[in-house]
Order: C-alpha cells, then structure tokens, then sequence
C-alpha cells in the first residue's frame, strides 16, 4: 500500500515537472525528483501508456553514449475546459496538457446586473462547443473557472461579486449541470488564480514571494508566500483592493467604506480624474486615457499621474508587509502602469523600507490579459496533476448531456475570438 503511495505521488510529480515546464529528459526528471533512472522509466512508460505524456528522441546532443529520451506532456489528447467570467467578457477555453490554449471563444457581457443564468447559458454553449471540436480520442479530465467574486472554497459560490451583484450564487454547481459533461467545476477568484499563473507560468516563474494586483472595475490582489496562496481563514484573503490608501476624503466604494485603493485606481477614478463622460466605461475607454497620455494630452497625463500615487501608496504598505521579489501588474493596470510608473516608484523609493525595496521587482503581467483564464486551466488540471493514475480512470462521457430547458441569452453578444 504504502508502495503504491508513493508510485501515484511520484507519477504526479513528474507529470507536474513536464505540465509546468515543458518537455525534459529522463535524466533532467531524474535530477528533479531525485530518482534513479529505472523509476523515471517505469514512471514514463505508465504515464505514455494512459495517454499523458510521449517520448521521443532528442536531436544531435553532441555528447557521447545514449542520449535519454525527451518526455513531453500530450498537449492533443488531455484537455480541461477553462473559464473566464471578467465584468465586461466571457472567455471560454480548451486547453491541453502543458498550458498550450488550443481553442477559444469569446462574448461581451453587459453590465446588467445579477446575471447568472445568463452566463453560465453562454459559457456552457462554448464549453460544449470546445469539447465537441476537440480531436478524436482527446480527454477532458477537468473544469476551471476564475469569477470576478468572492467564492467559497469548494463548491465554487459566489459569496460576493460586487460589481455586478451576485450574491450567494451556485455558480459552480450551474454551470457544471449545463455542461453536461460529468465533472465538478472547480471556481477560483479571479486575482488569486491570476498570481497563480503569474508565479507558474508568467512574470513571477521562479518566485515564492509575489504579489499579484489585478485592475478591472476595481482592483483585487493574489499573494504567494513561499510558493503558496495567501488564502487567509476562509478563503476570502487578499482583498487588496479593499486596503484604505484614502481615508480622509477618499472617494465612495462599492464595498460601503471610502478611501479603497480600488476607488482610488479603479476604472472609474482614473475616467473621472481624466474628465470622461460618466456614459463611457469599459476598458476601451481606459486604453484611450492611457494612449491619450502618451500622445502628450495633458488631462490625461494628469489623471494617470494622481492614479498612480494612491497606486504606489497600496503597492509600499504591500511590499512592507510582504517582502515580495516581485508584484505584477495585471489586467487592467497592465494599461496604467507603464504612464503610472515613475508616481509608483516616487512612492516605493518614499515610503517602503530600504531592505525590502533593494530587490524588489515591478512587472505588467508576462500573460497578459490571459493571466485569469490560465489560472483557471490549472484549477482544472490540478486534480489530475495530485494524482494521475486514478483520476484517468473517471468516466468521462464522449458526448455532452444537456437538460432540456437551456435559457435564453438576452443582451449577450458574440465577441473577438483570439
């Protein structure tokens, strides 16, 4: 028993190290997991036989004797379904073993208030659509969604998304029934599973102390300390957004206080400081400001420069609390921050004390607006990455089941596929 522990741990190791890495030699995994070359082989062989991952030979080493084989995830026959609910879009995706997106749609969604079944009938239309278009043979072994919310760990509701007005929300549960395909979704907020792929995949790889900021309509963080989630007592922590930068004569915030670091950065500070009709929102809207700005416009320079220093007031009480090697900026900042960066840094060199902010890094999210939606992928895969051997030996059905009463989309139209 105990043998076969830690067979299945070692099988997920290794799966982890080519998922998250890419394709390695048996002698690299080897090094890696400290195993001796016989286990690495058994390891591959099973792993190769399920379908997980291939082998093949590497070109020209120029080293003398045997060159070890190449062990590559199976991109095109393992798959989870990934999930992006922002306030503005809805971002389905097929992606394969090792992170590559390999299909994707996507769709507006109009600020319409509480708007559950709207979404989960439009994300669950592209997620059949994704697993019917996937090759012959190709398995979806998980489902990861990232929400603009507060969501309770483990059943994937919605607490609290503010934005919008969701409230104790099955959304997990939803749009898992509308799939139809059998399998739990597992639901991540969207800030937290962004400083995930940051820290995996991104900006941050290499890293076990990044903050992670997130700009949409407001703002929400992800922290990773020694390499793990900042998830506090009940996986509500990190609110960063909600951290009172202003507090004498700060502007309202939807949460009910006055002063947070999201009213004082968000969308709606930075369109008002630069003097934009109350009509336009969006992040088109925050992209003009931005361009405005670089082509020398003065109200926009204006704004992006008062948005950048309650913007580096919250970044020096982060990096004083948390040490981080690295706090990166995603979503929307990742358009702020390049004309915000000298009020960022004026306020780090200001206030953060000189041993945290010697080494300290300021990065725009290396994923792009792509963060959220990989973050969700590895929910979805993190089942199978703990424990590969028996999650493969779920049933998963070859063709979606879908309840009859599908509802109606009203106000929700397609949008750019990337």
């Amino acid at each position: 028993m105990v043998q076969e522990e830690i067979r299945r741990h070692n099988a997920g190791t290794l799966l982890r190290h080519v998922h998250l890495r890419g394709p390695l030699s048996r002698a690299e995994l080897g090094e890696r997991m400290g195993l001796n070359r016989s286990t690495i082989r058994a390891l591959t062989v099973e792993l190769s036989r399920v379908g997980l991952v291939d082998e093949e030979s590497p070109g020209d080493t120029g080293r003398a004797g045997r060159p070890s084989l190449v062990v590559r995830p199976a991109s095109d026959r393992c798959y989870v379904l990934a999930f992006d609910v922002a306030v503005d879009r809805l971002v389905a995706a097929r992606v394969g073993l090792g992170g590559a997106i390999l299909d994707r749609r996507e769709a507006v969604r109009p600020r319409a208030g509480p708007d559950l079944h709207d979404v989960v009938a439009v994300l669950a239309r592209f997620g059949r659509q994704l697993h019917r278009a996937a090759p012959s043979g190709a398995r979806c072994v998980g489902v990861g969604a990232s929400y603009c919310g507060m969501i309770r760990p483990g059943d994937g509701m919605v607490r609290y998304g503010p934005d919008l007005g969701w409230v104790d929300q099955a959304f997990g549960d939803e749009l898992g029934s509308r799939l139809g395909l059998g399998l739990p979704v597992a639901v991540g907020n969207e800030a937290h599973l962004g400083a995930q792929a940051e820290q995996q995949r991104g900006a941050g790889v290499g890293l076990d102390d990044l903050i992670y900021l997130h700009g949409d309509v407001g703002v929400g963080g992800g922290i990773i300390v020694g390499g793990r989630l900042l998830g506090g007592d009940g996986g509500y922590g990190c609110e960063l957004g909600h951290m009172v930068v202003n507090p004498h004569d700060g502007r309202p915030c939807g949460c009910g206080s006055y002063g947070c670091l999201e009213a004082e950065v968000g969308e709606r500070a930075l369109l008002d400081a630069a003097g934009r009709p109350a009509e336009l929102f969006g992040r088109d809207a925050v992209r003009s400001v931005a361009d405005d700005a670089d082509r020398g416009d003065p109200a926009a320079r204006e704004a992006l420069r008062r948005v950048g220093d309650w913007l580096g007031i919250g970044v020096a009480n982060l990096i004083n609390l948390f040490n981080p090697g690295m706090v990166v900026f995603g979503g929307m900042l990742c358009d702020l921050y390049p004309g915000a960066a000298a009020q960022v840094r004026a306020r780090i060199a200001r206030h953060v004390l000189p041993v945290a902010r010697e080494t300290v890094r300021l990065r725009t999210a290396a994923l792009g607006d792509d963060a959220t939606l990989v973050g969700a992928a590895e929910l979805g895969f993190a089942a199978l990455l703990d424990d590969p051997l028996t999650v493969l030996t779920r049933q998963v059905p070859s063709r979606v089941v879908v309840p009859s009463s599908a509802p109606s989309v009203p106000g929700v139209q397609p949008g750019r596929r990337a």
